[in-house]
């Protein structure tokens, strides 16, 4: 889903929360709001979290190389 369907559900959700004055007997939309703000903050947070997390691999890998791409010769 990434940041930008983070960001959507967090958009959707405040006008649930904030900006509908329907009030359905069978659904409370305010909470309905929270929800989804909340699950889209979780799905930006975790996609930050996996993007760190590659950048961090990646880096340590191109690390144990010289800068012409061939191996270290064993010792």
């Amino acid at each position: 889903m990434g940041i930008g369907g983070g960001i959507f559900l967090i958009a959707l959700g405040a006008v649930l929360a904030f900006a509908v004055q329907v009030d359905p007997w069978w659904i409370d939309l305010q909470a309905l709001g929270v929800i989804v703000m909340l699950a889209g903050g979780a799905i930006v947070l975790v996609t930050l979290w996996y993007w760190q997390d590659r950048r961090r691999r990646a880096s340590a890998a191109r690390s144990r190389f010289p800068p012409d791409g061939e191996p270290p010769p064993d010792p």
